[in-house]
């Protein structure tokens, strides 16, 4: 049986923290290739190519200069060299890059061969609603795709911190590998089918951290912003509920959901640019430099684009708290207003057929 070859897609932050894991795990393995080829987009540092570096030192020192990759992480500046012999392909480059990437990938990759998108983002359809990574993936590569989600931030998985992960796979075949791909003693990873609530999860749950971060730049107290994240926890199984039928409602309860979730509201960039948006009272797009360079503020983004899917139903009153964020973001709602959305917002949850009491 032909061993199963693994490549990355990226050469930031989370891409080479994950590529800690990966390296470990396929060397470990019996039916996997040793070597894992890693895309690095080249730059030159310290007159020195990045990927000459990494392959000499087994340093990424532009993203991760404090820690060593397995030797078996091989940096390539090539993106078809990098994916054309691979049989999962794992994503982790900024969401703005997916489509120039796929369109660069089409026809050069097995068509056997099966994506993870750990690509935290999305992006805006033609129609002005999200369209989720793993879908552009899908759709441009002709290949399935599974997301990984979690509340994970790159720096303590490079520490060895206990952090916890979640896999949304579409087909039961590749569970066990998935798992084994990624996992480490410190890494845990679960495994769902529920791959279209994974991945939302982790979008709306931007819109949700900006609104902490408004309560810590007001200086409100802890448990307001406990009541933000409840009603927030509460408007995403409503948003699923009403977009992705189907959901299973355990997945909220997985890594991808409530953990991601609170992790978000307190270490999370949104969370900090909300902070300064409210402490120094300068436009957002002046707060820019808070956020990786090349990056949207996904939390006021995806809050706007959530707003026209909610209007187009009808439905932004019942959903007091994304809608309420959405007007703080463009200045047309005061921020005394997210208070007293929370004082004055239904204890209901809509159902797209009916309305339940909690």
């Amino acid at each position: 049986m032909d061993r199963i070859n693994v490549c990355i897609i990226g050469s930031g932050n989370w891409a080479t923290t994950i590529a800690r894991n990966v390296g470990r795990n396929v060397a470990n393995s019996q039916h996997m290739e040793p070597i894992v080829y890693m895309y690095v987009y080249e730059e030159i540092v310290d007159g020195r190519k990045l990927t000459e570096i990494i392959n000499t030192t087994h340093i990424n020192v532009k993203y991760m200069p404090d820690f060593v990759l397995p030797t078996n992480i091989v940096a390539v500046d090539d993106v078809v060299k990098t994916a054309r012999d691979a049989d999962i392909l794992i994503f982790a480059i900024p969401p703005t890059f997916v489509n120039s990437c796929c369109k660069t990938l089409l026809g050069k990759v097995k068509p056997t061969a099966h994506a993870v998108s750990l690509i935290k983002g999305f992006e805006r359809g033609d129609d002005g609603q999200i369209v989720l990574i793993s879908q552009i993936i899908m759709r441009q590569l002709k290949i399935p795709c599974s997301v990984l989600v979690g509340c994970n931030l790159a720096h303590e998985i490079a520490n060895d911190n206990f952090v916890e992960g979640t896999i949304g796979c579409r087909d039961q075949k590749y569970f066990r590998l998935l798992q084994e791909i990624f996992k480490s003693p410190t890494f845990r990873v679960v495994v769902t089918d529920d791959a279209d609530c994974v991945e939302i999860c982790s979008t709306l749950r931007n819109i949700i951290a900006f609104g902490a971060g408004c309560a810590d730049g007001m200086e409100l107290n802890e448990n307001t912003k406990a009541g933000i994240i409840r009603r927030g926890f509460l408007e995403t199984l409503q948003f699923v509920d009403v977009f992705y039928p189907g959901c299973r409602m355990a997945t909220f309860f997985e890594a991808c959901g409530i953990s991601d979730l609170v992790t978000s509201c307190y270490a999370n960039r949104n969370r900090k640019l909300a902070e300064a948006f409210v402490k120094t009272g300068q436009p957002l797009s002046e707060l820019e430099h808070i956020l990786i360079a090349g990056h949207e503020p996904l939390g006021p983004v995806t809050a706007e684009l959530v707003h026209i899917m909610l209007d187009k139903k009808g439905l932004a009153d019942k959903f007091p708290l994304f809608t309420v964020i959405y007007k703080i973001c463009v200045g047309d709602q005061p921020l005394t207003r997210l208070v007293e959305t929370l004082r004055f917002a239904r204890e209901d949850i809509f159902h797209p057929t009916h309305t339940f009491q909690l």
